[in-house]
């Protein structure tokens, strides 16, 4: 069993009460935007064991870092996360082609600021987008996720909310 904490769009802010939430897990992935450069993002990952793709907002060194995209798996299960991906029905035509290439259980994405859980009929994949947890942006609410991967099963889904004006 893997426990997992999902962020993406901090833009250069992680702060305490994110790493509170997050601080159970196992393993943390993050979908892109991180900011910062390279220095945030080494921070982010001397947290915990960071699996990441750099996102639209992110300078070379990040992208040096952190590709595009990554396919994996955890406990048999097969992700696939990208910064830029869409939703089910509506997806960006990069993550879509990537999506047809890899057929992924899990796929995962950020950008939009908006969190979405979704389960995809077409491609049987759970859809995730963690929306911001960083401030920069027009969202209002903060937000990350946290959950178990055991055996062939995303399980015990749980959502972090802070609104975007409380910061340290």
């Amino acid at each position: 069993m893997k426990y997992i904490g999902l962020i993406s769009d901090t833009h250069s802010v992680f702060d305490d009460e994110f790493k509170k939430f997050l601080d159970p897990v196992d393993e943390l992935w993050h979908a892109g935007d991180f900011g910062g450069g390279i220095g945030f993002a080494n921070e982010i990952a001397a947290f915990k064991p960071l699996v990441g793709v750099h996102g639209n907002c992110d300078g070379q060194d990040i992208r040096e870092e952190y590709p595009h995209h990554q396919f994996f798996e955890r406990e048999g299960v097969s992700v696939l996360m990208t910064h830029i991906g869409g939703y089910p029905g509506r997806y960006d035509l990069r993550a879509q082609a990537l999506i047809e290439a890899y057929r992924p259980r899990v796929f995962v994405c950020g950008h939009s600021h908006i969190l979405r859980v979704m389960y995809d009929e077409r491609y049987e994949m759970l859809t995730l987008n963690p929306g911001a947890c960083g401030i920069q942006g027009w969202h209002n609410v903060r937000t990350a996720l946290r959950f178990r991967i055991e055996g062939d099963e995303v399980k015990d889904m749980e959502h972090f909310d802070l609104p975007r004006s409380r910061i340290i």
